[in-house]
């Protein structure tokens, strides 16, 4: 099984629309992908809390996939594609880990 955690730091206006709205997006948009990606096992999207240090990342993705290739696929499926186009515009930074468990 793999792990993929992803963390994503979004700007504070893109695309016309404040920091809060494309997290909200996105936050959609991901939590959509569930039960229409085969290879995606489970998904959790979460948000910072607007109480939370401002340092902090602003949207958390954890993922499972089967193995990588499973999560090779998912990452070149076509809806996945749809947000990580959205994403990059509306994003600062990304980290991500990758673990096999």
């Amino acid at each position: 099984m793999v792990k993929h955690i992803v963390m994503f730091k979004f700007f504070e206006t893109a695309c016309g629309r404040s920091k809060k709205e494309n997290l909200e997006i996105a936050a959609d948009m991901l939590n959509g992908l569930m039960g229409k990606v085969p290879t995606l096992l489970s998904s959790q999207v979460s948000i910072n809390s607007e109480s939370a240090d401002k340092s902090n990342y602003d949207l958390l993705l954890v993922t499972e996939f089967n193995g990588f290739d499973e999560l090779k696929e998912y990452a070149v499926h076509p809806l996945h594609l749809k947000v990580v186009d959205f994403i990059k515009e509306v994003r600062e930074s990304r980290a991500c880990v990758d673990y096999e468990f």
